[in-house]
């Protein structure tokens, strides 16, 4: 198990008037831009999702994973990962799925309708309303890091650039005190994710000095995380860290992700800005559904840093 002495810092969007020119946004925004050159992640509070809304989210993974395999593979995706995922020998106890556009009602309907051919209304709205709500941080902590880079003339660009991809993810309890692997060590691929679960532990974070830390938060934060493509996009101004879920017990782990993902075609390639003598260019430009699929090869999978690999200078 990883290490309890060290924490995530803890970044509060709850406050009032928090908008942009504001002291507090000024604030907050060094303390984004700290934590995501340390860790590469930290522990959000943020109010605007409801409890009554974050229980009924798990409920409805519940539900989701409840239903027979033959009806979960009916979520199928030529986008690497995007589909669902699981019986795998390397991570038996590891499941998920995916819904592309899950801040989009018609997107989600697609997906349900899929799964509920007879409909199913509460797990839909449930889903939507989550998926919108959470992505009202997404866009502040985006905005956020363009700001404290000094390269707000792209934000337009860059937030265009995205989708959102709802992945959820259950972990079976291993049904023993000793430690099991849930999900192997790995650094996110897109540019940021938001994770949450059902407060049962498992979420483990690298730290730069190689030290594995446990991640706990409470029921109304969140752990926002940024991935390879962000790390480009800034050429290396920030930290994407690996993580991995350890899992022992008895109980399943529930986690749902908002992933905001460039677009396929969409280049990422650091602003001019942000190169010079000091931070020389570490990639080349590229797109980022061909670097998950070279992920997603035997040479991807064997790399220290896919990243590096695939389009390095």
């Amino acid at each position: 198990m990883g290490s309890d002495t060290i924490k995530l810092p803890i970044v509060d969007f709850s406050q009032p008037e928090l908008k942009p020119g504001t002291p507090q946004w000024d604030l907050v925004k060094n303390q984004v831009r700290l934590a995501l050159e340390e860790f590469g992640c930290f522990e959000a509070k943020f109010d605007k999702i409801p409890l009554e809304l974050r229980k009924s989210i798990f409920d409805a993974l519940e539900e989701l994973f409840n239903l027979p395999l033959q009806v979960k593979l009916r979520n199928s995706s030529k986008k690497p990962f995007h589909g669902y995922v699981g019986q795998y020998p390397m991570v038996p106890l590891y499941e998920s799925m995916g819904i592309d556009d899950a801040a989009i009602p018609e997107k989600v309907e697609s997906f349900t309708d899929l799964l509920w051919p007879e409909g199913n209304s509460k797990f839909c709205k449930t889903v939507q309303s989550y998926s919108e709500q959470l992505s009202e941080l997404d866009k502040m902590v985006r905005r956020m890091i363009l700001e404290s880079l000094g390269v707000e003339k792209y934000m337009d660009e860059h937030m265009d650039s995205t989708n959102y991809l709802l992945r959820v993810m259950k972990y079976k309890g291993p049904q023993t005190t000793e430690t099991k692997l849930g999900l192997n060590a790995h650094t996110d691929k897109n540019i940021v994710t938001i994770l949450c679960d059902n407060q049962v532990q498992g979420l483990e974070v690298l730290t730069k000095d190689g030290q594995w830390i446990d991640v706990k938060f409470s029921p109304e934060s969140f752990i926002v995380m940024i991935g390879d493509s962000l790390l480009a996009w800034t050429n290396g101004r920030l930290h994407s860290p690996f993580h991995r879920v350890m899992m022992s017990g008895n109980d399943g782990r529930y986690s749902a992700g908002l992933f905001s993902i460039p677009k396929a075609g969409y280049i990422i390639k650091a602003p001019e800005v942000l190169v010079d003598e000091e931070h020389p260019l570490l990639f080349k430009p590229f797109d980022h559904v061909e670097f998950l699929s070279f992920y997603y090869t035997e040479a991807g999978q064997r790399a220290q840093s896919a990243l590096k690999t695939y389009c390095g200078v």
